[in-house]
C-alpha cells in the first residue's frame, strides 16, 4: 500500500514538473483566440493547432533567432568543455595530493597584486600591462613564499575545496558589474572584451569552474587508487595516468558534470545581458526581448522558448544513461 502511495505521489510530482514544458510547446501551436479567450489544454479538442507562431520564429518575423542560438551553442560548449577539463584537473589534484596554502602567502599575493597595479598605473603604465605585470609578479612571489615556513594558519585540501564552492555564494550582480568595469578598462588598451566571444567565454569558465571542481572531487574520491598505483610502479607519468586511466574511469561523472555545467551556461542571463550588446548576444537575451518586438504574442514567445529548451532536452536524452551513472557514482561513497 505504501509503495503504491509513493508511486502515485511521484507520478503527480512528475506531471507537476513536466506541465510547464508541455504548456510552452502547445502554446507554440495556438492561434490568438486560444491564447486570449481562456486557457486551452488539448490540441484538436480545445483548439485547432496553427503553425503561424512557428513560421514567425523560423522565418524571422520576430527577429533572426539563428545568430543568438549559434552564439549560445558556441559559447556554452566551448566554455563548459574548458571548465570541465581545468576543473577536473584541479579536482584530481585535490583528491590525490596534499596541499598546504599559508594565509600569509595569500595576503602577500593580494598586497603585491593590488599595490603593484596601483603603483604601475600611477607611474603611467596602461591598465592591461600593469595588471599583467603586477598580478604575475604577485603570483610568483606568493608561490615562492608559500614554500617557506611562514607563521600562521595553513589551509588544507578541504579548505581549498570549500573556497572554490564559496565563490558561488557571492551575488552574481556584484561580479557582473566588476567584470564589466574590468572589460571596459581592457578595451581602452585596444583589446576588445565586451561583446566578444572570448570575453563572455572567460566569464563563464570562471563562473562554472567552482561547480566542476566540487562535483568532480566527489567522483574522483570514489575511483580505486590501486590502478593508479600500479601505473606509477611502471613509471607512467602522472599526466598520462590522468588522461588515459583516470578520465576514462570517471567518464560517467564527466558527462554528468558537463551537462549540469552546460545547463548553467545555456540558461545564464545576467552576465550575457551586461557583457554583450549585439554581435554576441545569447539566446536568453534574445528571448527576453521578444515581448518588445511585436507585443505579447505568446505563441511567438513560446516558440522562441521552445528553441531554447529543445537542444538541452535532446542532448540530455542522448546522454541520460551516462549522466545517471555519473550522478550515482558521485552520490555513493
Amino acid at each position: 500500500m505504501n509503495r503504491w502511495l509513493v508511486f502515485s505521489l511521484l507520478c503527480l510530482w512528475l506531471l507537476f514538473t513536466l506541465f510547464p514544458i508541455y504548456w510552452v510547446f502547445i502554446t507554440v501551436f495556438k492561434p490568438a483566440p486560444a491564447v486570449f479567450n481562456g486557457p486551452t489544454y488539448l490540441p484538436f479538442i480545445d483548439f485547432s493547432p496553427s503553425l503561424a507562431g512557428l513560421k514567425e520564429i523560423l522565418g524571422g518575423g520576430r527577429g533572426n533567432m539563428l545568430p543568438p542560438l549559434w552564439n549560445s551553442a558556441l559559447i556554452a560548449v566551448f566554455s563548459t568543455a574548458v571548465a570541465t577539463l581545468l576543473g577536473s584537473m584541479a579536482a584530481y589534484a585535490l583528491v590525490r595530493f596534499e596541499f598546504r596554502v599559508r594565509l600569509l602567502a595569500g595576503l602577500l599575493f593580494a598586497v603585491i597584486g593590488i599595490g603593484g597595479y596601483w603603483l604601475l598605473t600611477y607611474l603611467g603604465l596602461e591598465t592591461l600591462p600593469a595588471m599583467g605585470i603586477a598580478f604575475g609578479t604577485a603570483l610568483i612571489l606568493s608561490i615562492s613564499a608559500n614554500r617557506l615556513p611562514l607563521p600562521g594558519k595553513a589551509l588544507g585540501n578541504g579548505d581549498i575545496a570549500f573556497w572554490f564552492i564559496s565563490q558561488r555564494m557571492f551575488p552574481p550582480i556584484v561580479s557582473a558589474f566588476a567584470l564589466y568595469l574590468l572589460y571596459v578598462e581592457i578595451g581602452k588598451s585596444g583589446v576588445r572584451a565586451l561583446d566578444s566571444f572570448w570575453g563572455l567565454s572567460l566569464c563563464y569558465i570562471a563562473f562554472i569552474l567552482p561547480v566542476v571542481v566540487w562535483l568532480m572531487r566527489d567522483f574522483f574520491q570514489n575511483l580505486p587508487v590501486a590502478v593508479e598505483e600500479a601505473a606509477l610502479v611502471d613509471n607512467v607519468p602522472r599526466l598520462r595516468i590522468f588522461f588515459e586511466i583516470v578520465l576514462p574511469m570517471a567518464r560517467p561523472g564527466l558527462v554528468a558534470t558537463f551537462l549540469i555545467s552546460l545547463g548553467f551556461v545555456w540558461n545564464e542571463f545576467l552576465f550575457a545581458l551586461i557583457l554583450t550588446s549585439g554581435e554576441w548576444q545569447t539566446l536568453p537575451i534574445a528571448i527576453s526581448g521578444q515581448n518588445s518586438v511585436r507585443g505579447t504574442e505568446w505563441w511567438g514567445i513560446a516558440g522562441a522558448a521552445a528553441i531554447a529548451i529543445l537542444p538541452m532536452m535532446i542532448l540530455t536524452a542522448i546522454l541520460a544513461r551516462m549522466m545517471r551513472s555519473g550522478l550515482m557514482l558521485g552520490a555513493v561513497k
